[in-house]
């Protein structure tokens, strides 16, 4: 499937989203994506060790802890590449649907392996932007 494809696809059917890196700082992308995302009806789970709640939502301190709770379907990472293979272990392990990397964020062996175990796959992309132009 190529990345357009993923895209649509995520569009199309994920509704609840774990945002990890979500900050409850206004100002910070992580916050303005989830925020919109959220005015367009979908289900934010924060993923943040250092808030207890953010745009409304308790935050967990790992997306393994969140998936204790609720049932995730796409996992969006804002958070430094070297973090990315760990965060790929989660989300195939708690049966994550979907993995996004936002902007700046890479990882290609960590994406091959998300997409080997059947998850669709974005990277390098803004959530909100793909979203509002799709």
């Amino acid at each position: 499937m190529t990345e357009a494809e993923s895209i649509r696809e995520i569009l199309a059917s994920c509704r609840t989203v774990a945002v990890v890196g979500l900050s409850p700082k206004p100002h910070r992308a992580s916050h303005e994506v989830a925020q919109y995302m959220q005015m367009h009806g979908w289900r934010i789970i924060p993923v943040n060790p250092n808030a207890r709640e953010v745009l409304g939502e308790k935050a967990y301190v790992s997306l393994t802890e969140a998936a204790r709770h609720e049932s995730i379907e796409l996992v969006d990472v804002f958070r430094h590449s070297d973090q990315v293979p760990a965060l790929t272990d989660e989300a195939i392990a708690i049966g994550a649907k979907a993995l996004w990397l936002q902007l700046g964020i890479e990882n290609d062996d960590a994406l091959a392996k998300a997409a080997a175990a059947g998850l669709l796959v974005v990277q390098n992309r803004c959530l909100k932007v793909e979203h509002a132009s799709g």
